[in-house]
């Protein structure tokens, strides 16, 4: 039990660590040469009557959780923005309304002041409800819009009892702000409600869950902290809109892209493709929501008369978190994978279809055969009972235009006359042998 009291004062330093260490999600417009503003993080605590449990190593999961946050607050360097909020915390009464608004900050975000933080964690006694979801929302206010990387920590030995507002629901909110905020989640002993229930929370927000359940899972989780915080940042999606049809739709140049999509909608962008370019285009859509069982997503690549490309799916059938797909297509390819496009220019430019082609039909045909104008339309099977709605489903959209590579051709074997002959020759050879061992057989057979 000592192993697992230090495993659980690990994760969240580790949690923090990362914290002020770690890379912005992936809702940011543009990405930042250089981060002027530090980092703010706030540590939300849970103080429900629950945390009273003494099953930590003899110990109550609240003194586990006060001599964490004070190991947290050693460890933080001193440009992080700190504050600390806390839930359950004051009122013990059985007025659930009363209860369910119970959340104080009580170290509000600035220059971290040790001594002040552990003054006031070291007043708290486990007391009321648990309304995770209102303080989420408060954490957030109180990390305020500043444009710096903004991190919630999340303690908590158990699901909200105050639903609403649901803290999933409230963490897809945050998200949907596109603002930078993350939030992580640590459950101490939890059951399995708490776990779905921290799951989706980070999941929604791109943060991380570490669980105290037992010690195998949390070297599993601390070592993907530590691995997470030893990488460089990541890339930082740029924010962008589909839209409803591929003639409104935004062009998109190569790089990495955050959208939001609803169940059963599809989502519109624009690559240009030049001569000996090669589009490589995949998408991944966390399910952030409980979703009816058997589904799928669809990223297809098409002209903007409508004429699919080229395509590729993925589907689950309730156990994944993340679906993915991708594609690959160039110019090159289009009387290939198009079905002969070269007889059907002709036709198609009758019938209005501009064969793929970029904009700017008056600047000459030289300039249409110049550039592809590849749509790209994300789709999805979705279906849900309980949160069909807005905020749609995160999706992060990946786009590599490469200098084409094409697969060097076979000696012909899968094409006309060639493949016929080939397939003669092998089924004469076939043939001369069930001949000659037949007769081999029979002539055996005879003399014995």
């Amino acid at each position: 039990m000592i192993h697992r009291k230090l495993s659980i004062v690990a994760a969240i330093g580790l949690i923090a660590a990362n914290v002020a260490l770690g890379a912005s999600p992936a809702t940011a417009d543009e990405v930042p040469e250089t981060r002027v503003e530090p980092p703010r993080v706030e540590l939300v605590l849970d103080v429900s009557g629950s945390m009273r449990a003494d099953d930590i190593d003899g110990e109550t999961r609240i003194s586990v959780a006060k001599q964490a946050f004070n190991d947290v607050v050693d460890a933080l360097p001193e440009t992080t923005q700190l504050g600390i909020r806390v839930l359950g915390a004051t009122y013990g009464g059985e007025n659930k309304k009363v209860g369910c608004k119970d959340t104080q900050q009580i170290v509000e975000v600035g220059p971290v002041n040790r001594v002040a933080a552990k003054n006031a964690i070291a007043t708290l006694k486990p007391t009321g409800f648990t309304p995770i979801g209102l303080a989420l929302r408060k954490a957030a206010e109180d990390l305020g819009d500043t444009g710096s990387v903004r991190r919630i920590v999340l303690i908590t030995d158990g699901e909200d009892t105050c639903t609403p507002p649901d803290p999933c629901t409230v963490a897809r909110e945050l998200a949907a702000q596109g603002t930078s905020l993350v939030v992580d989640t640590l459950g101490l002993t939890p059951d399995e409600k708490t776990r779905k229930q921290l799951v989706c929370i980070s999941t929604a927000t791109g943060g991380t869950y570490a669980s105290a359940d037992s010690e195998e899972q949390l070297t599993e989780r601390i070592k993907q902290v530590v691995d997470r915080a030893a990488l460089p940042p990541p890339v930082v999606p740029a924010t962008v809109a589909g839209a409803e049809d591929c003639t409104k739709a935004p062009w998109l140049a190569a790089g990495v892209y955050t959208d939001r999509e609803l169940i059963g909608e599809h989502r519109y962008y624009r690559v240009a493709v030049r001569p000996g370019q090669e589009l490589r285009a995949s998408v991944s859509i966390a399910l952030d929501r409980e979703l009816n069982r058997d589904y799928g997503v669809l990223l297809k690549a098409s002209t903007e008369g409508g004429r699919e490309l080229v395509r590729g799916v993925d589907a689950g059938s309730g156990r994944a978190d993340v679906l993915s797909t991708g594609l690959r297509w160039s110019g090159d390819d289009k009387s290939e994978k198009s079905g002969g496009e070269e007889e059907g220019d002709e036709e198609g430019e009758e019938e209005g279809d501009d064969g793929g082609r970029a904009e700017g039909d008056d600047a000459g045909r030289g300039e249409r055969d110049a550039v592809e104008s590849v749509c790209l339309i994300v789709s999805n099977s979705f279906a849900s009972k309980t949160a069909a709605g807005a905020p749609g489903m995160p999706l992060e959209l990946s786009i590599d235009l490469v200098d084409a590579s094409q697969t060097p051709d076979a000696p012909g074997l899968g094409r006309g006359w060639l493949l016929l002959f080939v397939l003669a020759i092998a089924g004469l050879v076939a043939g001369v042998l069930a001949g000659w061992l037949t007769r081999w057989w029979v002539a055996t057979w005879r003399e014995n």
